[in-house]
């Protein structure tokens, strides 16, 4: 790979009061490395050195916002409180000072278990109907207060997102978690007007946390929103089988204040709806850009032969050419690219696409998500 074929890659990207110096992000992965929910030296220097190799943005792990059951694993850092705030404090400081732009992803995991852990919390989960998947119950159902309480810890850590220094922060709306099981028929039974018949019913509670961080945070201040079609719990679950469907999702979540939504897909080059005509195939970033007019970014498998789920199982994957990607990009299907796996094993990896140097680029292997290098 040449460095001319990849400009495209290394252009300059602005929303709102955001300005990156190349279409580059690295996708939120739970690393599970703060003990005690506190992120420390080693989570610093972990960001800082992709933020010195030239990734234009970083988008942290999933950090849990300020509820009894907000998370799922007891290592994942917390976003809330005065030492995992300050520990946050010196990983923006540590990326800025490398050059680099950078958001907290903020994150509730519902009722989902961790895989990885036999850790709960002391305190019952919550979820929309007290369901952790279709037919399986797990905690409590959200009332009234608690869906009120967590509205209030959303805005709290989207101003403390502000307040610390952060360029901008991303909802984790997707992968079957809080706001995703809302948004799911299958987890969402509600009767009131966070339930419904139709996704736009269902969307209401991830419009009111939008809503209540634009509040937070102001105007000009970037707010990126997370969202899939696929489940954990179900990988072939679809919330919208057709265009109309996903503008009905997807469009008051924009009016209501997300600038950038963040468009999980498990391989980028899939298309989303493959019976539409005349649309080049666009993937699921590609169709959220076109329905909304908001800027989006595309994620799956980057720059790998094969995908994240089956790095899960134990499966290596090769670094493969970024043809399919830099077209993709030409023609303004999507405005920035997410790498998940090839940053874990080569911090390094923006920087040796920039200048071609590619020869040497790694293999993923599942041991490596054992290490925070």
């Amino acid at each position: 790979m040449n460095a001319p074929q990849v400009d495209i890659l290394f252009q300059p990207f602005r929303v709102k009061s955001l300005a990156l110096k190349n279409r580059i992000v690295m996708a939120p992965m739970t690393r599970s490395f703060s003990p005690k929910g506190v992120p420390g030296e080693n989570v610093a220097a972990y960001y800082r050195r992709r933020a010195e190799a030239e990734v234009g943005l970083i988008l942290s792990e999933g950090t849990a916002i300020d509820r009894p059951a907000s998370k799922n694993d007891p290592q994942v850092p917390f976003f809330h409180g005065k030492e995992a705030l300050a520990g946050w404090q010196r990983v923006i400081d540590e990326v800025h000072a490398a050059g680099g732009k950078m958001g907290p992803q903020l994150w509730h995991v519902g009722a989902v278990a961790s895989f990885q852990t036999e850790w709960v919390p002391d305190v019952p989960v919550e979820s929309p109907s007290g369901l952790a998947a279709p037919g399986v119950p797990r905690g409590g159902i959200m009332s009234d207060e608690a869906i009120a309480d967590t509205l209030a810890a959303y805005s709290r850590a989207a101003a403390d997102a502000k307040r610390l220094g952060f360029d901008t922060f991303e909802i984790h709306g997707a992968h079957g978690y809080l706001i995703d099981q809302f948004f799911w028929s299958a987890t969402n039974l509600r009767k009131d007007r966070f339930g419904g018949a139709t996704i736009k019913e269902r969307a209401r509670f991830a419009a009111e946390v939008l809503k209540e961080m634009r509040a937070a945070v102001g105007p000009d201040y970037p707010i990126i929103l997370r969202v899939s079609q696929w489940k954990q719990q179900e990988y072939t679950a679809r919330l919208a089988e057709t265009p109309d469907a996903m503008a009905e999702w997807l469009v008051p979540l924009v009016e209501a204040g997300a600038d950038v939504l963040h468009c999980s897909q498990r391989r980028f080059w899939e298309p989303e709806f493959p019976d539409q005509d005349g649309t080049n195939g666009l993937n699921f970033a590609g169709w959220a850009k076109k329905l909304t007019g908001a800027a989006t970014i595309s994620v799956g498998s980057v720059g790998l032969s094969g995908d994240f789920l089956g790095s899960f199982g134990g499966e290596n994957s090769s670094p493969v050419g970024l043809d399919n990607l830099i077209q993709r990009m030409e023609r303004d299907e999507f405005d920035l690219i997410a790498v998940g796996r090839a940053l874990i094993t080569e911090p390094r990896w923006v920087a040796k696409v920039r200048t071609g140097d590619t020869d040497d680029m790694p293999d993923f292997s599942p041991a490596a998500l054992g290490e925070l290098f």
